[in-house]
């Protein structure tokens, strides 16, 4: 099964558009005031404009209230919902429209427990766990964490790159792999070259899958 890539942190039209054209399956847009990659409504409207069709919009949210969740979902065709903080199934499911629920691999954490408290959840993203940021600020974990047999898609996230792709593709076989700060020249601001230089690098993971 062919590696799904969504890249994530977009804040420019540009660089969703370039996401798209190198092959992304979805983009991904932070709603989280305290991330540096955070765009409003307005921006996220643009960048939407400029997507072909096919290419899911991704919504990122962390401990958002109801109101800003709706908010967002009012004005920016977003496909799926990503909950990134310590949301409740009940919080989560409450918006009729999918969701994955991120998780922070921690040490000593009980993956499957975690997962069965999110059963409609469409998959889960795991991450690597920082104290005191939601998200991986660009540092991978260790992917031996990940157990196999989990029966719902895992999307890998976590301090990937072009360099590293591949091997997470090969160890870990998730359904999808996330990179935002992998594939940027500064923050918010990506590179077109490294998003299609990712791209290549998941695909030669599942190649090397297939015997390729």
């Amino acid at each position: 099964m062919r590696t799904r890539v969504k890249i994530c942190g977009i804040t420019r039209p540009v660089d969703g558009k370039a996401a798209a054209e190198a092959g992304a399956d979805a983009i991904g847009l932070v709603f989280y005031a305290n991330s540096p990659r955070c765009v409003d409504l307005e921006q996220a409207r643009a960048i939407c404009r400029e997507l072909p069709p096919f290419v899911s919009v991704v919504a990122l949210f962390v401990n958002a209230s109801r109101e800003q969740v709706a908010q967002v979902l009012d004005a920016v065709p977003v496909d799926l919902l990503q909950f990134h903080g310590e949301e409740t199934a009940q919080q989560c499911e409450g918006f009729q429209r999918p969701y994955i629920k991120a998780i922070a691999m921690k040490q000593g954490l009980d993956l499957r427990a975690t997962m069965d408290k999110h059963r409609l959840a469409r998959g889960f993203l795991l991450d690597t766990y920082h104290p005191h940021v939601p998200g991986g600020g660009g540092v991978a974990f260790d992917w031996s964490q990940v157990p196999s047999g989990i029966g719902k898609p895992l999307v890998l996230a976590g301090g990937l790159t072009p360099d590293n792709v591949c091997q997470a593709v090969v160890e870990v076989r998730p359904y999808a792999v996330d990179v935002s700060s992998g594939v940027e020249v500064q923050k918010g601001i990506k590179s077109e070259d490294k998003i299609q230089a990712f791209i290549r690098g998941a695909q030669r993971g599942d190649a090397s899958q297939a015997g390729g």
